[in-house]
């Protein structure tokens, strides 16, 4: 059963102007329409905007809005605003963005890997490193997924209809609950869930359970704790003798880089954005003269300090440059971080997880406090698959042993 609208009202505004006799004095008449075509819906919205136009043009003629107008729809905006942003990014008493913490912290105890599923939503950078961990380690039949997409009020949500994608993942159905928002997901979870619903989320098929919404923890355990299942089971993304450069970095990334540029597009205050932008640009900068002798953060080999370097690396100039404030510099400007994205970009695999048109779908679209009008802007033409997969010339990048301590300084 379906119900639709076949015959909305439109108005249209009939503007009667003065006589030669009248003193200033002017008519201005509202009739109705029915509309009878078949594109009813959007003549509606057309008419009505047409008819906000014309009132506008009645009001103010060809002169801007009057002062009292604007300045009380300011106040109204800002006071909305800091009410949906205090829900969407917790801030501090300065007004610096305040990431709350995950929920579900992972624990070893019954899990079992033939019923693990994992939650994912495409423009998320967290969800973004699961994917890509799960991809080279050849985790695909092991670990299945349900990736969801940004609804119109910012929640996770599932399509009904899976759309194929080639190349690319894409938005689908839950594909083991069968639920339409994955808040109901967490919510089928012993004793409920009224918290915030975040992907990645790894979920106990049999327990009906969530395993984990911390993203560094699934990814540790993807690549250690499924040897046994894994195609690539000799990669290790985290090996021992590497475990301290990466902890080293991600103390400085983590901060300033991959919530760093949410620091920059959730600051409440002038004072706080000042902050996260010096950290985030100060900070790459660093990364940047480090890469200049090394192909990746901690050598020649990749580790989770770089898949989670990447997932923020591979969004900066599609999302963040513009929308979270961050524009001092793109990545395309910085020669060693934009060749070593694009070396990564290119691993067999992960190409396949970046699916850059529904990232900026989910942050343009979808995210309303930071961009009202949902309009999303073209794709930068340095982000498209065809100059991501120009030669890199990283192979030739001569590693030193340089100690990270002296940019951390």
């Amino acid at each position: 059963m379906s119900c639709s609208i076949s015959s909305p009202i439109s108005s249209h505004l009939r503007w009667t102007p003065p006589s030669p006799k009248a003193t200033g004095k002017f008519t201005c008449r509202v009739s109705p329409r029915m509309s009878l075509n078949n594109n009813s819906g959007s003549n509606f919205s057309s008419n009505g905007d047409n008819l906000i136009k014309a009132i506008g043009k009645v009001l103010w003629g060809a002169s801007l809005p009057p002062g009292l107008l604007i300045s009380t729809v300011r106040t109204g905006w800002n006071s909305a605003w800091q009410i949906m942003m205090s829900q969407l990014a917790p801030s501090d008493s300065s007004g610096g963005y305040s990431r709350p913490p995950s929920k579900f912290r992972l624990s070893s105890e019954n899990l079992t890997a033939t019923n693990l599923h994992l939650y994912v939503g495409l423009p998320c950078p967290w969800a973004h490193r699961t994917l890509i961990v799960r991809a080279l380690k050849g985790l695909e039949e092991t670990i299945p997924i349900s990736i969801a997409s940004p609804g119109q009020d910012g929640a996770w949500e599932f399509k009904d209809v899976q759309v194929q994608g080639n190349d690319v993942l894409v938005p689908g159905r839950d594909r083991v609950n069968g639920c339409r928002r994955l808040k109901e997901v967490y919510g089928l979870r012993r004793g409920g869930y009224d918290g915030r619903a975040t992907v990645p989320m790894l979920w106990d098929v049999e327990r009906k359970e969530v395993v984990c919404n911390e993203s560094y923890d699934i990814i540790e355990f993807f690549n250690s704790g499924l040897n046994g299942f894994a195609q690539n089971p000799g990669l290790d993304l985290s090996p021992v003798e590497l475990k301290g450069k990466i902890e080293e970095w991600n103390r400085l990334i983590y901060p300033n880089v991959n919530n760093g540029v949410y620091r920059c597009g959730f600051a409440q205050s002038q004072e706080a954005y000042d902050a996260a932008v010096n950290d985030l640009f100060s900070t790459l900068d660093k990364i940047e003269d480090h890469l200049g002798s090394s192909r990746y953060l901690c050598g020649d080999e990749l580790t989770l300090a770089d898949v989670c370097l990447f997932t923020t690396l591979i969004r900066f100039d599609i999302v963040y440059n513009v929308m979270f404030k961050c524009m001092k510099k793109k990545i395309v400007e910085y020669p060693n971080l934009h060749g070593y994205m694009r070396d990564i970009y290119q691993i067999p695999k992960v190409a396949m997880t970046c699916n850059l048109e529904a990232t900026m779908d989910g942050y343009f679209r979808m995210l309303f406090p930071l961009n009202p009008g949902c309009i999303r802007p073209v794709m930068p033409s340095s982000c498209e698959h065809e100059a991501l997969t120009r030669p890199h010339n990283r192979g030739s990048t001569a590693s030193a042993d340089k100690s990270l301590p002296a940019f951390v300084a």
